[in-house]
């Protein structure tokens, strides 16, 4: 069945760096697009990154300059790499990725991995 298995995560002090993994099996993942989510305490689920299945790469306002969303296609992953890190950027981070027939897209998220962003 289809999985994506976050790893990565933990304490981290302001300013520091953090690489998030997501390993995807039971699906063909180099065929689509990934994507990460954060969700801090008390807020909303927000996206943060994207890569298509090209390559391409996408980035929300409050990440764009300090992440790199990217993939090793050979290893079914798709990576996170978070510099200069801040204590907004505590969440649990979520890979997720959808795909099906047209008219019935089925989305699927991991179990996320905590980031704490604290001294």
């Amino acid at each position: 069945q289809v999985q994506l298995v976050e790893s990565g995560g933990g304490l981290v002090q302001p300013g520091g760096s953090l690489r998030l993994s997501c390993a995807a099996s039971g699906f063909p993942s180099s065929r689509y697009g990934m994507a990460w989510d954060r969700q801090a305490p008390g807020k909303e689920r927000e996206w943060v990154a994207g890569i298509t299945s090209s390559g391409s790469t996408y980035y929300a306002d409050s990440v764009k300059g300090r992440s790199t969303i990217s993939r090793d296609n050979a290893a079914n992953t798709v990576y996170l790499q978070m510099s200069s890190l801040k204590p907004e950027d505590t969440a649990v981070y979520y890979c997720h990725t959808g795909f099906g027939m047209p008219g019935n897209i089925r989305a699927y998220w991991g179990q996320g991995t905590q980031v704490t962003v604290s001294s």
